[in-house]
Parts: C-alpha cells; structure tokens; sequence
C-alpha cells in the first residue's frame, strides 16, 4: 500500500485557489479514480474536484471553508502499489505538531525557533493574492511564520494573524522617553480587526465573495482604468424587438431580449477593432482573435461571468439562446470551468438594475468592459424638433495601456451607428 497525495487543481483559466465548501467524502471512504472528493467555489465557477486515484481516504488536510492555492495539499489517499509519498503529513498539518529534534538539541531550543531541519526554501515566495492582503492590513511579511510546503505563507496563514489582531508592521524606531505612547497611540487596526459594535451583523466573507474581492483588487491595482460612454438612439431598436417578441417566445420558447442585440452590436465592432479584444502581458500586447464575450448572471448573491463563444458568429436569436442557457445553468449552479473559460471582452447588461451610468471594473486580464445602461424614454431634439425617444448610455472603461482614446471612441461610434440602424430591413434576427 502507498500514499498519495490529492492537490488543488487548476479549475479555470487564471484561477489561482480555490475554497473548499464542501468535503463530499470523508477519513475512510474507498472512492474510484474521477470521483468527486469535494466542491470547491472560485471567483469564475463551482466545481467539483474529482481523484486522482483509486483508494480509501487517510486524511482531509484542508477543512471546509478554507481557501488554498492551486497545487497546494487537499488530502491524503491511500492506493494499492507503489510507493508511498514522503511522510510529510506531519509537517503540513498542523504547527503544533513539531518536527522531532536532535537528540544533541536542548529541550527548550524549540520553542525559541523552528527546527533546524525545518525547510523553509519558499518562505519568501509570496502569491499574489498573499501580497495583497497583507499590504491591505499592514501586515510584514518577515514576522508570519509560513504553514505552507517550504514554510511558505498561505492565505490562510494571513487570515489567522488578521483574526489574531495584525502583526507589527516593519519596525519604526522608537523613543526612549515616551512610555504613554503606547497606551495614547494603539497601533492601527488591519480593517479586518475593525470592533463590531452592538446591533453590527457580521458576515464572514467567504467562498465567491472572497473571490469576486481579490479579483477586483487584482484589476484596479494592476489595470490603469479610463472610462468613455456615449448616448445611443435605440427607438427603432426598441419597437423592431417588441413587434417580434412574443411571436419569438412562442416559437422558440424562451425570450429576444434587448441585451442580445447589444452583444451582438459588440461582436460585429470587435471585429472592425479588434484592439479593444486584446490582453496586456508585460512587454506585449495579445490580440485575440477569437471574439468570445463575457456576460454578467447572477445567482441570489453570487455573480459568474460565463463565455458566449465566437459571438461575432451568431445570430441574434443564437445569441439570446446562449444568454437564457448561461443563465440557467447559474441559478442550477451547473456552470462548469469551460462555460467561464477564454472570455475576450466583458458586456455587462447594468440597465438590468435601472443604472443609468456606471464605470466597470474590467474583468482582468481583458482590456475593456462595456455596460450597457437601462433605456430611458427622454425629450431629444430630433429634425430641429423635440421628440420622445428611447435613449441608452453605452459606458466603456478600458486599460489605457492597451488602448488609447482614439481606437476607444473610434469603437463606441462603430457599436452606436449599428445599434441605430437597427431595423427589419437591416437586423435579421435568424
């Protein structure tokens, strides 16, 4: 009999951890090679962690709730064969287990430093999504002592000293002749450590919501935003739709919504500029060449940006079937890794709320994001005279150091002038 061990996989593209939600087995379980072990929640999808090997369960590393990095330990499994992974359980598990010490040592040397055994040859690889949280709180990273392989600090070794009350930040001199500075100047608070006061809800934030976080931070940190938007005349659009609307729901037996005539208004744009269908990567730009849109749906409090694929290619009515498909499989929570995979450009249908404005945070790595706004009816002088019109404002934030204003207003124009010629005559909806 061996060991082995089951590690994050990679659930998506970009996805750096993972949450474990829920354990779908438990110590002592015998499960087939691909069983699913456990469900795990990122930013992009749930999913479902399947084993890698045929065996019975020895040990659940990782306990539900936890966020842990991909590649990083989730359980132990014991198969038949082969050889057994190197007795490092007693290492991972826990800090209270300590590594046995040379006979030679002093007793009380332990509890000064770790063994000097101990590997610590990752203590100062840090992930991002570790970097982050510890500039947020103030936390120094020299003083955190790591649970990782390597003595690399984890996420979760991040959580537990923000819980604890911070770590000092990096160390300021201090006077001598000041012994009420302590008590009259108490260190500063990591916002995690805020005080609840009476009444307060706390909400633990956890699984997507942790995710959507790190992702947003990820964006506005790395990605210098700037943000454009112009008005369109959507009253021909907005009278073609509703004249076939109900003929459409009866025919194919779900809706023609006003948001698959944008996407698809986008989808014919990128083609004719493809610049803003691009990616940032360091000391180059990517541009894509597949035209694969992300679209917002929501389910009760978590929001997924699932892919509608070579949307340049499909028609309208293909178009509003993908959106009610995606939508669904969300609130079934059957969204899988390759329904959020291989996004190009984000649409996000914010007039859904009533917005009438708003400014996107781009779904990072992509180079732009376009919200289409609620359509308002509004006075518009139209033929030197006032008309009632149906109006949209179409708003882009885009990476400025892929794009500049020029190729970004140049791309607004384009997605105006097809979404106002919107017509019977010009639109086919099949």
């Amino acid at each position: 009999m061996g060991v082995e061990k089951i590690n994050m996989p990679q659930l998506g593209e970009s996805v750096t951890e993972g949450t474990i939600s829920t354990w779908l087995v438990q110590v002592g379980d015998k499960v087939n090679k691909y069983d699913p072990i456990a469900e795990v929640m990122t930013d992009k999808v749930n999913a479902e962690v399947p084993s890698s090997f045929t065996g019975v369960i020895k040990e659940l590393v990782a306990q539900e709730g936890d966020t842990i990095e991909v590649g990083e330990l989730m359980c132990y499994i014991e198969v038949e064969g082969g050889g057994s992974v190197k007795e490092e359980p007693e290492q991972e598990k826990t800090a209270d287990t300590p590594a046995p010490k040379p006979e030679s040592e002093p007793a009380n040397e332990d509890k000064k430093k770790p063994a000097a055994n101990q590997d610590t040859s990752n203590k100062k690889r840090y992930s991002p999504a570790v970097m982050t949280l510890a500039q947020e709180n103030d936390i120094d990273l020299t003083q955190v002592e790591g649970s990782g392989k390597g003595g690399r600090i984890t996420r979760k070794d991040i959580e537990k000293v923000i819980a604890d009350g911070g770590t000092p930040a990096k160390t300021e001199p201090q006077q001598t002749d000041a012994p009420q500075a302590e008590e009259q100047a108490p260190k500063s608070q990591p916002a995690a450590a805020v005080q609840t006061q009476a009444g307060d809800k706390e909400i633990p934030v956890t699984g997507v919501r942790k995710a959507i976080a790190q992702n947003m931070v990820k964006s506005k940190t790395e990605i210098p935003h700037a943000w454009m938007m112009v008005e369109v005349d959507v009253t021909d659009l907005v009278e073609y739709r509703n004249s076939l609307k109900d003929k459409f729901k009866a025919e194919e037996g779900y809706s023609l919504t006003f948001f698959a005539f944008f996407v698809k208004a986008v989808a014919q744009a990128l083609k004719e500029f493809p610049e803003l269908n691009s990616t940032w990567a360091g000391d180059k730009i990517i541009q894509r060449k597949a035209i694969n849109l992300n679209i917002a749906v929501a389910k009760e409090d978590q929001l997924f940006v699932p892919v509608i694929r070579d949307a340049d290619d499909k028609s309208i009515k293909g178009i509003a079937k993908d959106i009610t498909d995606l939508a669904m499989k969300a609130r079934n929570g059957k969204l899988t890794s390759a329904d959020m995979e291989g996004g190009t450009f984000t649409v996000n249908n914010t007039g859904s709320f009533g917005s009438v404005q708003s400014m996107g945070v781009i779904n990072h790595p992509q180079a732009a994001i376009l919200q289409v706004e609620s359509i308002v009816k509004k006075p518009v002088i139209k033929d030197g005279m006032f008309a009632a019109r149906d109006m949209v404002n179409l708003c882009l934030s885009l990476d400025h150091r892929v794009l500049d204003g020029l190729v970004a207003g140049n791309f607004l124009a384009r997605v105006k002038e097809i979404l106002e010629k919107v017509s019977k005559e010009n639109t086919p909806i099949y």
